[in-house]
């Protein structure tokens, strides 16, 4: 007589809960824009309780801008689907700082909240009395997260993702870049900056002061490109005939057979006598490559990619016009 299975075998495995490692943290947001809201929504999803105090909606022509969707946040203005999607499961309150019932409000939440995540310049922090020199007496235990553009004496200069962005050499000619890279790298760096806050309350019982600089946000990003790995010509900057973009007979692909064993595949589906890393580096297999994906359909190479693990990614000619217009379809009434 056979064995029978053993009874775990035969059950399906329970979906394990996601942890919440900020589970019964309060954190209190005063950070408009990007960056600070993207690390609220982070700071959500790991379980936090988040609390965002934003302006007053501005007055709109002839009355109020509540009904527009228009708050005191400009990103509700100039990008409605992702201040939307960003302020999910946050409460949202709209206040006036400059205001006593204003202040009474905002030093109440301080009370209460384990972590203040901020976005104004060093200045406006201090005629607001929310500098860390004036805040940490009053509340010992409270830490703070404040998102600079810069450090130092360049922290009240004005600034935006563009600039930080070009400040660090990841503009190329004069297309804007393909996406918010300080202000969501910022977001990461801030979301990392709570979580540091959290272990050095554990050990210390005391709150403490970060800053986040959208800037060190971009110098993150361009490390690579200042360490010479992603310049025109290297393995990652177009010498490796594995790892470029290629047109294809409908459209593109982005082709990653970067290590030697997928470049020894990709050459094998091409018919390439596979003689070791060095050939990938030659004009001639460069050339080999571009005629074999212009011969070829997205759906044709990704199924040879399935089949000879192959890394790739197809795309149209242009994705751009098509994006732009599914995110102004979503915001359309």
């Amino acid at each position: 007589m056979a064995d029978s299975p053993h009874p775990a075998m035969t059950q399906t495995a329970t979906p394990q809960p996601k942890p919440l490692p900020l589970k019964g943290v309060r954190i209190l947001s005063l950070s408009l824009n990007l960056p600070g809201p993207a690390a609220l929504q982070r700071l959500h999803h790991m379980g936090a309780n988040c609390v965002k105090l934003e302006p007053p909606a501005p007055p709109a022509s002839g009355g109020t801008s509540v009904e527009s969707g228009i708050t005191g946040d400009p990103m509700s203005l100039y990008s409605p689907c992702a201040y939307r999607l960003l302020h999910e499961g946050i409460d949202v309150r709209a206040i006036n700082l400059k205001t006593e019932a204003g202040q009474a409000e905002l030093h109440t939440e301080l009370a209460q909240a384990d972590v203040l995540l901020s976005s104004f310049r060093p200045g406006a922090l201090r005629k607001l009395g929310l500098d860390w020199a004036t805040l940490h007496p009053l509340y010992p235990k409270l830490s703070m997260v404040a998102i600079f553009g810069s450090t130092g004496v360049l922290a009240d200069l004005p600034g935006h993702d563009l600039t930080y962005v070009a400040e660090n050499d990841l503009v190329t000619g004069l297309d804007l870049p393909a996406t918010l890279y300080a202000d969501m790298g910022g977001a990461l760096m801030a979301s990392e900056a709570v979580l540091q806050a959290m272990l050095l309350k554990a050990q210390t019982g005391q709150g403490s002061f970060l800053e986040v600089a959208l800037a060190d946000a971009a110098a993150h990003l361009a490390l690579p490109r200042n360490w010479g790995a992603t310049l025109p010509g290297t393995l990652l900057g177009g010498g490796h005939a594995g790892y470029r973009v290629y047109p294809c007979l409908d459209g593109r692909v982005a082709l990653a057979a970067l290590e030697p064993h997928f470049a020894q595949s990709l050459c094998s589906v091409m018919g390439l006598a596979w003689r070791g890393l060095d050939m990938m580096l030659e004009a001639d297999t460069h050339q080999t490559v571009a005629n074999f994906v212009a011969g070829h359909t997205r759906q044709a190479l990704e199924a040879l990619a399935r089949e000879h693990d192959i890394p790739l990614h197809t795309l149209c000619q242009s994705e751009l016009p098509t994006l732009i217009f599914k995110g102004l379809e979503a915001n359309l009434p």
